[in-house]
């Protein structure tokens, strides 16, 4: 075949297929990905807003990206969450090279407080039938209003952060100031007729199917979804989104602190105990990890740290309870400055801190009057576990001979003649003899 193209094309039929060889990749190169190799990404987020939800978000559009996949839907069901999380959120989605929809639903979610502004930030914002969106004004951590400077500080921000987002994609930037300054909410029906939404599907299926040759702004131009024929598929957490998004559980880290310190007391206290050492460092270093997520104020931490080192001074320092009283203090005061989280709604939950106070003071305290109790207490083995213990002579001690103590027989010596089988009490060891004296006898 190459020899039959050789003779009637000049150049020779190995050029000639080079060239066919060249044309057919140019062309399988410049074609589409066929659209069974793509996917819909779902990310379900069913939680408050956290760093471990921002980091899945963050992950999950990254590999919509990789993949090519047309369309990132995210399905929202939260009550809000930490700011830093909910701005990563944003512009992760803001910042998307594929096409983000967030779909509020199923029926009966929420998109409340941080919710509002990640709902807001999508190319396209939809919701289901029965759901709200609304009511972004910031707490304090417990849940309280801020007091008038720092409420108008934190709330203008937020302001000028929401107006910035609705004004971008096109939404209703009254209401989106409303949410937040007045904590406004609405249905999803009523959010349609103010523009907040684009659209109201049943379910992702619907929502898919409604977005067909939807126009989406993009950076090369206004684009028109083709999503007929292409499959929906949701994306699993990894081990690390669900480790994180844990322990960026106030309640979690806060617990996996009183932990980890309980567990390195435990040792310090004990020596060669090794196993709470052990489960006390790991759980420390879990703690720190959440809390570099997390709006950790450090005086709180070096409050509880201090109470720690106070209950260990009361096993050296006779204080007759004063330390531990002070370490209970700090304990206290440590776990309520521990969350600076303005704004964000996250705390440690009054249920979870007194117990935890409560527990973990009262295991400080026990540990520290077991390990006084041993350091009272008189020796049990060695020589020193001999002093004080009656003997009886074996032979007579003039002054040296045999005494019988603790099922062993030692050479005794006397400052006086004893004769055999007389009870004696053991006064000293020295270089394994044994010094004794008659019982009753006042003499050292």
């Amino acid at each position: 075949m190459i020899r039959l193209f050789g003779r009637f094309l000049p150049g020779g039929g190995l050029a000639l297929l080079a060239g066919l060889g060249l044309l057919v990749a140019q062309a399988a190169v410049s074609l589409d990905l066929p659209a069974a190799t793509k996917q819909i990404k779902v990310l379900p987020i069913e939680e408050s807003i956290n760093p471990g939800t921002a980091n899945f978000l963050a992950r999950g559009i990254k590999q919509a990206e990789d993949e090519g996949a047309p369309l990132v839907i995210i399905q929202l069901d939260t009550p809000g969450g930490l700011v830093t999380s909910m701005r990563t959120m944003v512009k992760s989605i803001m910042n998307s090279q594929v096409p983000v929809a967030v779909f509020v639903g199923p029926s009966g979610a929420q998109a409340a407080s941080a919710g509002v502004f990640v709902t807001l930030a999508a190319d396209i914002a939809a919701m289901a039938p029965g759901t709200n969106i609304g009511a972004a004004h910031p707490v304090v951590a417990m849940g309280k209003d801020m007091d008038k400077t720092m409420d108008t500080k934190v709330v203008n921000d937020l302001v000028a952060f929401i107006k910035g987002i609705a004004e971008q994609r096109g939404r209703n930037v009254e209401w989106a100031e409303e949410a937040v300054r007045q904590s406004v909410s609405v249905t999803a029906e009523e959010a349609l007729q103010l523009k907040v939404i684009d659209l109201i599907a049943r379910d992702v299926d619907d929502l898919v199917a409604k977005l067909e040759g939807w126009p989406v702004r993009t950076k090369e131009g206004v684009k028109k979804l083709a999503l007929k024929g292409i499959p929906i598929q949701p994306v699993e957490e990894n081990l690390r989104d669900r480790v994180l998004k844990t322990i960026s559980n106030p309640n979690i880290a806060y617990l996996l602190m009183l932990l980890g310190l309980a567990g390195l007391y435990f040792e310090l206290s004990h020596p060669g105990a090794v196993f709470p050492g052990v489960i006390g460092g790991i759980s420390l270093i879990l703690a720190f990890y959440a809390f570099q997520a997390l709006s950790v104020n450090y005086a709180g931490v070096l409050l509880i740290i201090l109470g720690a080192i106070l209950f260990l001074l009361e096993i050296k320092v006779a204080s007759y309870g004063l330390l531990s009283v002070g370490g209970m203090v700090c304990l206290v005061l440590g776990s309520i400055m521990l969350f600076d989280t303005e704004g964000s709604g996250l705390r440690v939950a009054w249920s979870v801190l007194i117990p935890a106070v409560a527990v973990i003071s009262g295991f400080f305290i026990g540990v520290a009057m077991l390990a006084m109790r041993a350091y009272l207490s008189k020796p049990r083995t060695g020589h020193e576990a001999l002093v004080g213990e009656v003997a009886e002579t074996r032979e007579a001690l003039a002054p040296r001979g045999k005494v019988f103590v603790h099922g062993e027989l030692w050479n005794a010596v006397a400052d006086d003649t004893i004769p055999a089988g007389t009870p004696v009490e053991v006064v000293g060891v020295e270089n394994l003899w044994l010094k004794v004296k008659k019982i009753g006898d006042t003499r050292p």
